[in-house]
């Protein structure tokens, strides 16, 4: 349909058989058009004609089949523009600004309905697209007040007239100052009332009150340009309004900032607090780390790398979650991790010394439920842990009953099985480290002065033992047969310092897995290794599937600390830092340097939402010292480091997409 379209366009005998209605960046993508190169019209605008419509050159997306994808080219076409050039224009101001927040305040709320009844809510500036064609200079601003015409449970609507002179030409942006005493979240401006269809400024921001912040607020329609294609009226503004979102480095950010800039990973530790929730600087020289973004609070006393904490982690005002994320966020994240934010209910739950201490217990947590002890824990989380204990008890107790795994209704022991194991690691937690086998035999890269031999004790002649003689092990890895999930490198230098730590262990491990004729993975077999320490040397055991009473269990032994490893690998690099963490720097390199109405911008704006207070509120309670995440994992008060070794080591930015990494980890 839409090639039918462009066609009809490319053979439209003048300009004036175009559409009315501007063509957007949006409205291209939705249609999935193929290609805009040809969509300019054959016969030019005679600029001596009266009472025409004008052109203006806009930035679009050209897409074609596949492109969106890996590139998206940039083309100027020429549009048609709601200004007439020697005539007057009335048009009306819709603005639709979420209902609830500032209306809901009580002691600001008597002044701000006395705003809304003098019909001097909001201000609003109309801005040309162009600049005086005698001055040089940017055309005198089209100003009038908002004024309520209706309220419903979702939105108020304000509303305003402009007549728009003769000459003034396109609408690019609109100023904003709000009346209120609080802030207001728009949603949307449209200017309706043009001969050739209605303007619409896409808002969806916080715009504070102009008693907290003089300075206006800018919004551009939803017309997109790269800088160079920025019509001159808008340039100016374009500018200054990167130059407010970069801020000046300085001071400590307040809740309605909206300003992006850099900082490095100094606030997870708390020194002031306790000397054992001291914690290193995560971006620095000997612990490389992606940046977050800069909160300004003071430095602490014990430490002046560290930032000091505090119950509120700042992120810039429309990054923050609305009502309804927020909720769902809390819900979800709690509904998984609540015995861990409840200290006290560990030992509700079991000895902590014993861990669980048979089978039986851990059954409980699925068929009898435990009774929920009184919170400990203050902050975001704990305002939503009642509603959270209602909706899972739906009754009077506060029980805590968790939900039983899917694999554990079929099977109570599958886990037990190899099957099992090799299964999960392409359909389970964690596919991403499985890796195809490259090179034999099995080699450490680690200094050997430190961490012993490099040699792996997994050999040939075991390999070949274990795989029943099927096949040589040279053919095995000429038939991409041998696959590995390899954690010795990256976990042996924190080994000893985590085996120090009462109550966890650590081992450097490697899990060799064989593909077999029927297209399923076998585990052939798990090394776990100790670097040496004192007078102590390296030590290294390989363990395999066999069928004695001891050796059996001690194959599940290595199998659950292979588990262990793939889950702490999962949540610390995998999920935090090459979902979250990774992406905070590009979020805020993305507001620092395009502007709203760059069609980049506009294309990466949706994907990044919500990300940054996720990340803030991470670190307030999940990866902080003596957080969720230090007390959930084997590496304990060294997690956040060790995923700052595996973002030295192993982040690539060329080989985090797809078909990138598979194509590393299958196909090299």
């Amino acid at each position: 349909m839409m090639n039918s379209q462009l066609q009809k366009l490319n053979h439209a005998p003048s300009f004036s058989l175009l559409p009315k209605s501007s063509i957007h960046t949006n409205d291209l993508i939705r249609h999935g058009s193929p290609s805009l190169i040809n969509i300019l019209p054959r016969h030019p605008v005679r600029q001596n004609d009266h009472n025409k419509k004008k052109s203006s050159s806009c930035v679009v997306i050209r897409a074609s089949s596949g492109e969106l994808g890996s590139s998206a080219a940039v083309s100027t076409v020429t549009t048609t523009i709601t200004s007439i050039e020697n005539k007057a224009v009335s048009v009306k101001a819709v603005v639709t600004v979420q209902a609830g927040g500032f209306l809901s305040n009580i002691l600001t709320r008597p002044l701000d309905e006395i705003t809304d009844l003098l019909g001097k809510t909001l201000l609003l500036e109309l801005v040309s697209a162009e600049l005086d064609s005698k001055t040089g200079l940017e055309k005198d601003r089209i100003k009038g007040y908002a004024h309520k015409a209706s309220h419903n449970d979702d939105d108020v609507i304000y509303e305003s007239n402009f007549t728009i002179p003769a000459g003034f030409g396109e609408v690019g942006a609109i100023e904003v100052e709000n009346e209120h005493h609080k802030e207001i979240f728009i949603k949307t401006i449209d200017l309706q009332g043009f001969p050739n269809g209605s303007v619409n400024v896409p808002c969806n921001s916080w715009v504070h009150a102009k008693f907290d912040n003089p300075q206006k607020r800018i919004f551009f329609t939803n017309k997109s340009y790269i800088p160079s294609e920025t019509p001159n009226g808008l340039k100016r503004l374009r500018e200054l309004e990167l130059e407010n979102l970069r801020g000046n480095g300085e001071g400590e950010r307040k809740t309605s900032d909206r300003i992006y800039d850099y900082d490095t990973y100094n606030d997870l530790g708390d020194p002031d607090s306790k000397e054992e929730l001291a914690r290193p600087v995560l971006g620095s020289k000997e612990h490389p780390y992606p940046r977050r973004c800069r909160t300004g609070r003071p430095r602490t006393k014990k430490d002046p790398l560290s930032e000091t904490r505090s119950s509120s982690v700042y992120v810039p005002r429309d990054e923050a979650f609305a009502e309804v994320k927020e909720l769902t966020f809390s819900a979800k994240t709690l509904k998984s991790v609540l015995h861990a934010l409840l200290p006290s209910l560990e030992t509700a739950l079991l000895n902590p010394e014993l861990g669980f201490p048979y089978f039986t217990a851990i059954d409980s947590l699925f068929n009898e439920g435990v009774t929920l002890p009184k919170p400990k824990t203050s902050g975001f989380f704990q305002t939503i842990i009642p509603r959270l204990v209602k909706t899972i008890t739906d009754g009077g107790d506060d029980l805590l009953l968790f939900e039983t795994p899917e694999i554990i209704d079929r099977d109570k022991f599958a886990w037990f099985r190899d099957e099992e194991f090799s299964r999960q690691t392409l359909a389970g937690l964690n596919p991403y480290s499985i890796e195809l086998v490259t090179e034999w035999p099995l080699k450490s890269k680690l200094d050997p002065e430190i961490y012993g031999p490099p040699e792996s004790l997994i050999t040939t002649e075991l390999v070949e033992k274990e795989i029943k003689g099927c096949m040589t092990v040279d053919e095995a890895l000429k038939r991409k047969k041998m696959f590995i999930l390899d954690y010795h490198d990256l976990y042996m230098p924190y080994v000893n310092k985590v085996r120090e730590i009462e109550g966890t262990t650590l081992y450097g491990s490697r899990t060799l897995l064989f593909l077999t004729e029927d297209g399923t993975l076998r585990p052939v077999a798990i090394e776990l290794t100790r670097p040496p320490v004192g007078d102590k040397p390296q030590w290294k055991q390989v363990f395999t599937p066999t069928w004695d009473a001891t050796g059996c269990w001690l194959w599940r032994l290595a199998k659950a600390h292979v588990c262990a490893h793939d889950a702490g690998y999962h949540q610390l690099v995998i999920h935090w830092l090459r979902t979250h963490c990774a992406t905070e720097p590009y979020i805020i390199a993305a507001n620092r340097q395009l502007s709203a109405m760059h069609p980049i911008y506009r294309l990466l704006h949706p994907h990044f939402r919500y990300t940054m207070e996720i990340n803030a509120l991470a670190r307030e309670s999940l990866i902080n010292a003596g957080g969720i995440i230090e007390g959930c994992f084997s590496p304990e008060k060294y997690s956040i480091e060790l995923s700052s070794a595996a973002y030295d080591q192993l982040w690539r930015f060329d080989m985090e997409a797809l078909p990138a990494d598979l194509i590393r980890r299958y196909f090299t």
